[in-house]
């Protein structure tokens, strides 16, 4: 927390105390040039129970244990969908082959991506689980920055893959490379980016629901 937050929670602390109404603190610190969301986190940090003193918010509180369950979640995720990802390619190969394409590497390839899909997919719908299980007894923890960080994360490789994959299939369609083969490639990528950010953008929509 930087000097100007201990000033600013300081001021709002030491006003509460003194009886001022929280309209008028809000209205004096925007009046003073402090930013729209500085002064409602500042008077959120504190609780409007009535009380001599101001009483503070319960604030998000994420523990050890908690932190590696969302790394597990968010790193089985990236690998599920790539191994999904993968062995759509694969079949797809399978299905439209080209003149360079060999049928042993592309069973290997399958091979591969099965092991990996059916080792990630049970743990990150387990940890997915477990997760919402402690969201549920305990809402509060939706805000927790761990949990925003790697979520945004999440949202922001899901974009960059659908900006690549909207750019390849422009280049693809000013190439005159528009086949089945590259269409069903395209429409994967699409698919499978398109449902990670649609979920995790709910996700996140949900959470700014909660009281």
């Amino acid at each position: 927390m930087s000097k100007r937050d201990d000033d600013l929670n300081r001021f709002v602390r030491e006003a509460l105390s003194k009886g001022i109404a929280r309209a008028e603190v809000r209205e004096a610190l925007l009046h003073a040039g402090w930013a729209g969301e500085q002064v409602e986190a500042a008077l959120g940090a504190y609780s409007e129970v009535t009380f001599a003193v101001p009483v503070p918010t319960p604030r998000p509180y994420i523990s050890a244990q908690e932190a590696f369950f969302y790394l597990v979640l968010f790193t089985t995720l990236y690998l599920a969908v790539y191994a999904l990802g993968k062995l759509s390619f694969n079949f797809i190969e399978q299905a439209f082959p080209d003149a360079l394409y060999r049928a042993g590497d592309t069973e290997r390839s399958i091979r591969w991506s099965l092991a990996l899909l059916v080792v990630t997919l049970p743990v990150f719908l387990f940890t997915t689980h477990h997760v919402n299980r402690l969201l549920t007894r305990d809402p509060i923890k939706a805000g927790s920055p761990t949990r925003k960080w790697l979520t945004y994360i999440a949202l922001f490789i899901a974009v960059t893959f659908l900006i690549g994959d909207f750019v390849t299939l422009v280049f693809g369609l000013l190439g005159g490379e528009l086949t089945l083969r590259f269409l069903l490639k395209v429409a994967t990528v699409a698919l499978l980016a398109g449902a990670v950010f649609g979920y995790y953008l709910h996700d996140l929509k949900r959470d700014e629901r909660v009281p």
